[in-house]
């Protein structure tokens, strides 16, 4: 009864945050998709650029989408050199009682058994495993607890906007019973939001693309028996009846459910070298999460394509040049260094301009470059701007494509003699200037 208590009062302060969320930001409507998720958001896996969100900032439990968390530390530990593939450990009785429990998800561990780090891993990844999870942590950081703080610390390095990690796996803390991590309050249960569950994917695939290898496995045999992924949308998952949600090009990335969460599903795929990242928070069924992923994946597909819309070499129309102190040419040519090309939705190909910006520190106290000026010489930035309705930002602080504003040809120092007659010649225009305001003050 206390349970169903503090899950109800879970709920309704989980509802009343979306009721705040949808009255302080009337002007979305979320026409483009018809989403019944609580929360969702499309998201270009290259840029980060955000396609369609809908209350993405909504901070809501995760379930087993927080071990994409304890998925990037594991790779982390690996690349460092920390641990391999082929490293082996037992598992702690805490892991084992986890394991042995039916509500959870498990391929059923034995205490007395020796796992490689590579099995442990693709149970975790494929089938959502919760007491691999649990040995991998306590592998790599000694506890739960103190991997539970790494995540916190990761997440912050990744720059997340909304998130809480309190344990490794996604269930809530009273699952756990008195293993709950130190330091983690033992009716807890993680948080976050889908625009952090975006950002978390974006780092994994990006800096780990091996993750998508595991997670694309419909299958995985394990200890003599098959289990099967949780993501009923990768091509061949086995039986009939899921083949009605088979997505082409899907390859992740994790599901998660919890009385609480309800079903969660972070998924992501790739047609012809381009890539998305969806995900879904509180919806209302298993199937429904990967019916509405598709809605999502399909509005990506369908109405977006990569464009190069300035080659390299555009120049601002307002200023095409810049003034040259010193040097044999009193102005310099610039361009853009390479070309600007965005994920553009079709039929918006003129809401985008360039937003030039020149380094003031490449210049002196008048705005001029001095020579010597060399060719290609970086002298500031310039931006994709883009001025539609429809901007949902970039999951990274620094979003939208931005490259370098050069010099396209090279100057000179002039000579000294050169120099010394522009020096005279200042000189005696500066005394003359300032007779004939002497002058005019005299009447």
């Amino acid at each position: 009864m206390t349970q169903r208590i503090k899950t109800s009062m879970a709920l309704m302060v989980a509802l009343l945050m979306g009721f705040f969320a949808v009255s302080m930001n009337p002007g979305h409507t979320y026409a483009s998709v018809d989403v019944g998720a609580e929360s969702a958001i499309l998201v270009d896996a290259e840029t980060g650029k955000i396609l369609f969100e809908k209350e993405a900032d909504l901070t809501l439990p995760p379930a087993s989408m927080t071990k994409m968390m304890t998925e990037y530390l594991v790779m982390e530990a690996i690349e460092e050199g920390q641990i391999s593939w082929d490293t082996t450990t037992q598992i702690s009785q805490y892991a084992f009682d986890i394991s042995a429990n039916p509500e959870f998800s498990g391929v059923g561990l034995r205490l007395d058994e020796e796992y490689t780090v590579r099995e442990l891993y693709e149970a975790m990844a494929i089938n959502s495993d919760n007491a691999t999870t649990i040995a991998l942590t306590e592998l790599i950081a000694g506890s739960e607890a103190e991997f539970v703080q790494m995540m916190n610390e990761k997440g912050a390095e990744m720059g997340l906007p909304d998130y809480d990690f309190v344990n490794s796996t996604g269930l809530n803390n009273s699952h756990l019973g008195d293993n709950y991590p130190e330091g983690t309050d033992p009716d807890a249960t993680n948080m976050l939001s889908a625009k952090s569950a975006a950002l978390l994917a974006y780092h994994l695939t990006n800096d780990y693309p091996e993750a998508l290898e595991i997670s694309s496995k419909p299958t995985l045999e394990f200890a003599g028996e098959t289990v099967t992924n949780w993501n009923w949308m990768l091509p061949g998952m086995p039986g009939q009846n899921l083949k009605q949600f088979e997505y082409e090009g899907m390859d992740g990335l994790k599901t998660g459910y919890t009385e609480l969460a309800q079903n969660t599903f972070t998924g992501t795929a790739e047609r012809d070298g381009q890539r998305f990242i969806s995900v879904v928070m509180k919806s209302e069924s298993r199937a429904s999460r990967f019916d509405q992923t598709e809605k999502l994946l399909d509005y990506g597909f369908n109405q977006f394509s990569r464009q190069e819309l300035f080659a390299a070499g555009a120049t601002p129309e307002e200023k095409s040049t810049l003034p040259v102190a010193k040097g044999k040419e009193e102005e310099v040519a610039i361009e853009t260094s390479a070309a600007l090309s965005t994920l553009l939705k079709s039929g918006e190909e003129d809401q985008y301009e360039i937003q030039f910006n020149i380094s003031e520190d490449q210049l002196d106290d008048e705005g001029n470059l001095v020579a010597p000026v060399e060719k290609g010489q970086k002298v500031g930035t310039a931006k994709l701007v883009y001025n539609g309705e429809e901007d949902y930002g970039n999951i990274l602080s620094e979003g939208g494509q931005t490259v370098e504003i050069v010099t396209s040809s090279s100057v000179e120092k002039a000579n000294w003699f050169m120099l010394t007659l522009g020096a005279i010649g200042e000189f005696f225009s500066d005394i003359f200037t300032g007779a004939v305001d002497m002058v005019k003050g005299w009447f």
